[in-house]
């Protein structure tokens, strides 16, 4: 009988070592990202939609450089566990810009989007430009950092413009999903960032 109730303690803790947190996005509320790095600007748009009846329409509006917007965050995490993230992404420029990739940032503030702990890479594929197609990575969280910020990254000229819709995040259970319908005023503080507004 022990022997029994050994094994079914294994077996119930490699589930609970397994279990996953996943949150779904289709920017169908008025909500577009939760920050960004450079000069781009996000908007709620009816065409081209993946799913749903709204997407997410990202123009580059830099004169240089590589604009990011900032479309989920995960905080809570610790070494070795895993993310993964997908999209939709639209552009028909087939070999040509305006093209994005899915791409992540380190983050070891869950109470500022802005704090950047250096890249944690990303896809490769800057996708065929003929329509929809699904960008999708997974990180694997090392060096110590305990948030990803995951991005779609622009490449191209100013004014160009591409679509996003039917986003995905795969976390570890009891890491926190955040997407752009998260409320930042909620997101905990540090003690020097609480004294700076004052």
């Amino acid at each position: 009988m022990k022997n029994v109730l050994f094994v079914l303690l294994l077996f119930v803790l490699a589930q609970l070592a397994l279990a996953e947190n996943t949150e779904t996005y289709g920017w169908e509320g008025t909500q577009t990202i939760l920050g960004n790095y450079g000069d781009i600007i996000c908007t709620i748009d009816t065409d081209p939609i993946h799913g749903g009846s709204q997407s997410l329409k990202v123009v580059d509006d830099a004169a240089s450089g590589t604009p990011q917007a900032y479309v989920a965050w995960v905080v809570g995490l610790s070494d070795g566990d895993q993310v993964t993230a997908s999209f939709w992404r639209y552009d028909v420029t087939p070999a040509a810009a305006p093209s994005c990739r899915i791409w992540g940032g380190w983050n070891d503030d869950p109470g500022d989007i802005y704090n950047y702990g250096g890249s944690a890479s990303g896809q490769s594929d800057y996708g065929p430009g003929t329509g929809w197609d699904l960008a999708e990575y997974t990180w694997t969280v090392e060096g110590g950092h305990t948030g990803l910020v995951i991005q779609v990254r622009t490449y191209s000229e100013a004014g160009d413009t591409v679509w996003v819709d039917d986003m995905t995040i795969t976390a570890p259970e009891g890491a926190e999903i955040r997407t752009p319908d998260y409320d930042m005023a909620l997101a905990p503080h540090t003690w020097a960032a609480i004294k700076a507004t004052f």
